[in-house]
């Protein structure tokens, strides 16, 4: 730390807390009754509040943008924190981010996460900012290995880099304006998001055979993409397991609820 940073104190994150749904909703909040996901029940609250109590809680938080399909409804729910505003979301998450970090108006370094993070803590929030020094983009991740170790019966999505497999937790730093870069080709590629090979592919042939290789692990593969795209991009990988559950489907719901309740 600086002897200027030592003085100012903690570095200030603007947050993007993305608050949208499917239209028409999707399986888990037409199994519930409810006709916007972010409202979901989670203990009595709607499950929006509680990735929002606990960004609000973490030192470094100067500002928390709720982005939404429905600002009236959202913004009846928000505490009195001056930090909090609710603001229309675009078409699609990628645009959303391409028009925020294209606007001359915005504070970096950025924050992004989602309504759906329902077990989100102050501490994952502070472990992924402070591995996040020195990058334009970061990515946090929760390795298999971990995960397994507490809930060995878990299904998510496993992304393979070497000898391990990850999940995301649904955490990103946009640290810089070059981060721009990064939102303009996700955008590019943002109908192959599905189709992990076709993205790499597009990235370069390099880094497309090291991931089907599997010789790359996390931080080769984060390399490779930094010098396809010209911007320095890191992988987080969080100490806490449950940073990689988020509120998707049916039995999410069901698990983060028996976490909650001291049942798993």
């Amino acid at each position: 730390m600086t002897a200027d940073r030592a003085a100012t104190g903690p570095e200030q994150w603007t947050v993007l807390l993305l608050a949208g749904a499917r239209p028409g909703g999707d399986a888990l909040t037409q199994s519930l009754g409810v006709d916007y996901k972010p409202l979901l029940p989670i203990e009595g609250e709607p499950m929006l509040l509680r990735p929002l109590r606990a960004l609000l809680a973490v030192e470094h938080v100067a500002a928390v943008r709720v982005l939404t399909q429905q600002v009236d409804r959202l913004a009846a729910l928000m505490p009195s924190d001056p930090r909090v505003t609710v603001e229309p979301s675009d078409q699609t998450i990628a645009a959303t981010m391409q028009r925020i970090c294209a606007d001359p108006a915005t504070r970096f370094p950025l924050l992004v996460t989602a309504a759906d993070h329902a077990l989100l803590t102050p501490a994952m929030v502070r472990e992924f900012i402070a591995g996040s020094a020195e990058c334009d983009i970061s990515i946090g991740f929760v390795s298999r290995s971990n995960m397994l170790t507490r809930f060995p019966d878990a299904q998510r999505t496993w992304l393979r880099f070497g000898q391990e497999r990850y999940s995301g937790a649904n955490l990103f730093a946009l640290r810089t304006r070059a981060a721009r870069i990064g939102i303009e080709r996700w955008r590019a590629v943002e109908q192959d998001r599905k189709k992990g090979w076709r993205v790499l592919l597009q990235m370069g042939l390099p880094l497309f055979l090291g991931a089907v290789l599997r010789v790359r692990d996390l931080d080769a593969t984060a390399r490779g993409l930094s010098r396809s795209l010209g911007i320095v991009i890191k992988g987080i990988v969080l100490s806490d397991p449950t940073a990689a559950i988020d509120v998707d489907k049916p039995a999410d719901y069901t698990l983060v609820n028996d976490i909650l309740a001291g049942r798993a």
